[in-house]
């Protein structure tokens, strides 16, 4: 708390008068990072001059690409701490992130494949965020995360190929 302290250029005592300790300082910086995460991977989803696959690399990118690589000790011992201190934050979050690939596919001409072959734009996000923290934890690089990510979301928006011409 001391060097937290000495950053923000205040007293270890005015820090306290902030936080009540140092997990209440810790969940409010998860859920500043998270609520930033959040709102960089939604503006990427609505950029709509961009083709779907390519929003989706690049939201998926933001959310989770940006950690790929990092699974030495201290990013493991922050994985776990994150968890167990702010795991609720982190599922709130995690849920609107694949409320917003919800509602990417939704808007797109996906969502008529989609509804076709029996399964909701959510089950679409549902998979594509499991492959995004899959790749997050596999992936020794960014660029290796990058790389993945493109393969699913152009797997997933395969069946543009056949409704819009300019698609890919």
């Amino acid at each position: 708390m001391d060097e937290v302290a000495r950053a923000a250029g205040v007293s270890r005592q005015g820090l306290y008068l902030q936080f009540a300790d140092k997990e209440a300082l810790f969940r409010q910086a998860v859920t500043y990072k998270l609520t930033r995460q959040l709102r960089v991977a939604v503006l990427a989803l609505a950029c709509e001059t961009k083709p779907l696959d390519a929003r989706l690399i690049a939201a998926c990118d933001e959310w989770a690409g940006r950690f790929a690589g990092l699974t030495g000790t201290d990013a493991a011992d922050l994985m776990c701490a994150s968890t167990s201190l702010a795991g609720a934050t982190l599922a709130h979050y995690e849920a609107q992130f694949e409320n917003a690939l919800a509602h990417a596919v939704e808007n797109s001409p996906l969502a008529g494949f989609c509804a076709a072959s029996g399964f909701a734009a959510q089950d679409v996000a549902r998979a594509l965020h499991a492959t995004a923290r899959g790749l997050k934890q596999s992936s020794k690089s960014r660029q290796e995360f990058l790389q993945g990510m493109t393969v699913a979301a152009r797997l997933f928006c395969a069946p543009l190929a056949h409704l819009v011409p300019d698609q890919e």
